[in-house]
């Protein structure tokens, strides 16, 4: 079925950066959380860029499941309608804030965009910026979106470096395909943002190619959110800030959303509490000369009918390869 872990329909396709987006959005309130700093968390709304990005202002979510969007570009200008959206999320955190749920869904999806024809979902944002991708991906899931959130690639480095770096584990001795071609040896490694991010990009030198890169990709979510949480980073105001600053400065956001309000909303939340999923699809097709992501709208219905019933736990014990 779509259990991201398995990856059935979509290992050769690339997720490059899948990681960075719900690394900074989940890592950033928890942090918050378990350090109790709602007054700082004031003050850092103000770093935080905003943008008109809900085609129309949803209900306030003080209390039931939230679901937010989270995006992945490599521009760091908010209004920049050229930006790559490479990364697309649809988050689910349940009624009782106990448990998020990440659902990967392909940029080259081929879905209907309003008043443009059916394109890839990624076209949603050239095409009309963060209001026009929302709307894509509403009435495409049928999942009411209550925050929009995107991520700068440009600032992951530095996030990670605030955080002292962290701690993976390379399975199997690798040479990176990509400058200045690090040698990942077998072990368990204190990384550098920059090590961190070329680590998780790897593939090739996989048997079963992207399988292996989402995996090392969960693995770093898990990672940035303990090492933002642990104690060491929350007792160092120092540390505890560069993360927070910089994490902030990486983010765009929608105009209603407030940092205060959803870290307290979502305090609960550790890696534990999190499960990664894909949008259901049926595999690479062709549409003319374009090479695509085939949806599967009877996968996707079940998918995220569960969202709005708030049944995603259901959904997910009913998969035999969970």
């Amino acid at each position: 079925m779509a259990i991201y872990q398995s990856a059935h329909a979509l290992k050769k396709r690339s997720w490059r950066r899948y990681v960075v987006a719900g690394v900074l959005a989940l890592a950033l309130v928890a942090g918050l959380s378990v350090a109790g700093l709602w007054a700082y968390s004031r003050s850092l709304n103000g770093n935080l860029d905003r943008i008109d990005a809900l085609p129309s202002a949803p209900a306030a979510a003080a209390s039931g499941p939230m679901n937010l969007l989270i995006v992945g570009t490599d521009s760091r200008e908010p209004n920049d309608d050229e930006a790559r959206t490479d990364t697309l999320m649809l988050a689910h955190v349940t009624e009782n804030r106990d448990h998020a749920y990440l659902s990967s869904i392909a940029r080259d999806t081929w879905v209907p965009i309003p008043g443009h024809g059916t394109a890839k979902i990624n076209a949603a944002y050239p095409l009309g910026g963060a209001p026009l991708l929302v709307d894509t991906v509403q009435q495409y899931t049928g999942v009411t979106i209550d925050h929009f959130v995107m991520i700068d690639f440009a600032g992951f480095e530095t996030i990670v470096d605030s955080l002292g770096g962290v701690d993976m584990t390379v399975e199997k001795t690798i040479k990176s395909i990509h400058a200045p071609y690090r040698t990942f040896t077998a072990g368990t490694h204190h990384f550098t943002g920059a090590e961190a991010l070329d680590w998780v990009r790897q593939r090739k030198q996989f048997p079963d190619g992207d399988f292996s890169r989402q995996k090392h990709q969960q693995e770093l979510i898990s990672a940035v959110i303990d090492r933002a949480t642990a104690a060491g980073i929350l007792t160092n105001p120092g540390r505890l800030n560069a993360f927070l600053q910089s994490t902030t400065s990486a983010i765009t956001v929608d105009r209603s959303f407030d940092l205060t309000q959803t870290a307290l909303a979502l305090k609960a939340l550790r890696s534990s509490s999190l499960t990664y999923l894909t949008s259901p699809n049926k595999g690479v097709g062709t549409v003319g000369d374009q090479s695509v992501v085939l949806p599967d709208p009877v996968g996707a219905a079940q998918l995220y009918s569960a969202y709005t019933s708030d049944t995603v736990d259901q959904y997910v014990a009913s998969d035999p390869d969970h």
